[in-house]
């Protein structure tokens, strides 16, 4: 599989503190790939990046081959986002919020696009509602339908089921990978919860202090970590300081 998503060398610097840190990696087409680490290790930065919602300090970003520096337009036409820490508008309707952010998107067909979607994600019967009376399990579907209207190639989620019981969040992970097999959409996917990631990501990429610091199946890393469960890898690299042996 060919890579859709390349970073190299990605630094970012906030006056004297380093987010990012020489990061490299590439995320194969067609996969959902977790992007880890503790508090602080860069992920969200690294999004922001991604969204070029910031400006990396140096390094470069290629989704589709192509260049976030030369081609953030077309680029982002074919991207989009989730967060449970990013609110929509709550002082507007499900309905209104969803004709808002398509037309922000470009999307041709707004109303059979949102028909499709509403149904996809099973919120029709909250398109009347105000946004703000929504439980965090419903503003989840809601935000994901958000991000689907554009129908982007790669989707960013940052841990997205974070908020929400057990139940809801066994039902999320299924609609993702439900989204991932029937579209073939490459989501890139953080989470604190490695039985989650087990239980969805193709592969995982470890990053500390904003540093590369192992990648691969997770099935390959708890084997190669002498471990039980994912868990415990993302422990022992949480807690080590100095660079992972790629033979350990």
């Amino acid at each position: 599989m060919k890579a859709i998503i390349e970073v190299r060398h990605l630094v970012k610097k906030f006056k004297k503190a380093i987010a990012v840190n020489d990061l490299s990696f590439d995320v194969e087409e067609g996969t959902i790939t977790g992007l880890l680490g503790p508090n602080g290790a860069g992920k969200t930065t690294t999004i922001q990046m991604l969204l070029d919602l910031i400006t990396p300090t140096s390094g470069s970003i290629k989704l589709f081959g192509l260049d976030m520096a030369t081609h953030r337009e077309e680029i982002l036409n074919q991207v989009n986002f989730s967060s449970p820490y990013v609110s929509l508008p709550g002082n507007l309707k499900v309905r209104e919020n969803l004709y808002t952010f398509a037309r922000l998107y470009g999307v041709k067909d707004i109303k059979g696009k949102i028909n499709e979607l509403v149904d996809y994600f099973d919120i029709r019967d909250l398109l009347p509602k105000m946004t703000s009376t929504l439980s965090t399990g419903q503003l989840t579907r809601l935000n994901l339908t958000k991000a689907m209207l554009n129908d982007p190639k790669v989707l960013l989620l940052d841990e997205p089921t974070s908020s929400l019981d057990p139940d809801i969040a066994d039902r999320t992970r299924k609609l993702l990978k439900r989204i991932q097999k029937e579209r073939g959409i490459t989501i890139l996917y953080t989470s604190h919860n490695m039985e989650e990631i087990e239980e969805l990501c193709d592969r995982v990429i470890f990053i500390q202090k904003g540093k590369f610091r192992d990648d691969g199946v997770p099935s390959e890393l708890i084997k190669k970590y002498g471990h039980t469960d994912l868990n415990e890898v993302f422990l022992q690299i949480a807690r080590e300081g100095g660079e992972i042996n790629s033979n350990s």
